[in-house]
């Protein structure tokens, strides 16, 4: 089994800042850097590996040559990778926007929808995001707000401080507002239907696309939902779980836990340095790196003073392989 270490692919939209490359040690020139995407097998922006006999060559050569197993048996019944996982600094507002469901995104978008979280890693005084509506609105009502620049009257405004977890479900109206950092785990997908962007102009000078009539078509028109306690994971849904560890490098040495035949798992590093080891393997990370362990890769330690998200596969699609094995044999 390998422990590989991560290079990310970069993004320089126009409301990015420079704390990626300030406090989460991004090798990165360039004046802006919106995005790096941690983990990624995704056509838009793919993840390279940074040590080893594969250094260089993208995750997704990697699974190509190693065989679609060391996923796990979470992922038998899927055809692409399932996740994607990114650090965003929205220095300015991110536009107000929307992702379509899996059945929507396969039939207009060829790719999968996309349900999302966000843990939120710093933020300003009075940082807030959008997420949902503040009460049920029509759909005559919500193309007139959209038309006339007053959405942002009827979105739920959610102050937030660091620590935070927001669950964005497909077809969830939501934005990242200026001044906060997150760590976002969603599925792989870059499907994004823009509805208001506050009259910004891209680098072309050209204010930039929207997509009312696809967000119409998929946007829930009502409050979104209360919280849903996940315990003991920090956010579990049937595409991804997340889970939290931490270590103030005193009290405990170090971490333990197991990667199992299930899912392979991501290791992002978001506070301190250390060093993580598996099978005979070790590397020393800082804030911000990313690893990631195959599936059945066992037994893993972290050693340090640190924080780290580690995300694995759901099982949204293991019943559904189970039934048609059944059915196949004549069980159904």
């Amino acid at each position: 089994m390998a422990l590989l270490k991560l290079v990310p692919a970069y993004k320089d939209y126009i409301w990015g800042g420079h704390r990626l490359v300030d406090d989460y040690h991004k090798e990165y020139d360039g004046a802006v850097l919106a995005e790096s995407w941690e983990l990624s097998c995704h056509p838009d922006g793919l993840s390279r590996i940074a040590g080893g006999p594969w250094k260089g060559r993208t995750l997704k050569e990697y699974i190509e040559a190693e065989g679609w197993e060391i996923l796990g048996t979470n992922c038998a019944g899927m055809t692409e990778f399932p996740l994607l996982i990114k650090l965003i600094d929205a220095k300015d507002d991110l536009s107000i926007q929307v992702h379509p469901d899996d059945r929507y995104a396969r039939e207009h978008e060829g790719q999968n929808g996309k349900t999302e979280m966000w843990y939120v890693l710093d933020c300003g005084e009075d940082a807030f995001l959008y997420c949902g509506f503040r009460e049920e609105i029509s759909r005559e009502e919500l193309r007139k707000r959209i038309g006339e620049g007053t959405l942002l009257e009827v979105l739920n405004a959610a102050p937030v401080q660091k620590g935070d977890v927001l669950f964005i479900e497909a077809g969830t109206i939501h934005a990242i507002c200026r001044d906060i950092v997150v760590a976002e785990i969603q599925q792989n997908s870059n499907v994004t239907y823009r509805v208001y962007d506050y009259g910004r102009r891209g680098a072309d000078g050209r204010q930039r696309e929207l997509h009312i009539e696809k967000a119409l078509d998929v946007v829930k028109r009502r409050p979104a939902g209360r919280k849903v306690n996940c315990r003991p994971h920090l956010a579990s849904c049937g595409y991804f779980t997340v889970d939290r560890i931490s270590s103030d490098g005193r009290m405990a040495e170090k971490m333990a836990g197991t990667v199992d035949e299930s899912s392979f798992a991501c290791f992002l590093i978001t506070e301190g340095s250390g060093q993580i080891c598996c099978e005979g393997e070790a590397q020393d990370f800082v804030k911000g790196d990313s690893f990631f362990l195959p599936a059945g890769s066992h037994a893993y330690e972290i050693k340090g003073a640190c924080e780290v998200l580690v995300t694995t596969v759901g099982d949204r699609y293991k019943g559904c392989r189970e039934n048609r094995e059944q059915q196949k044999d004549g069980a159904l």
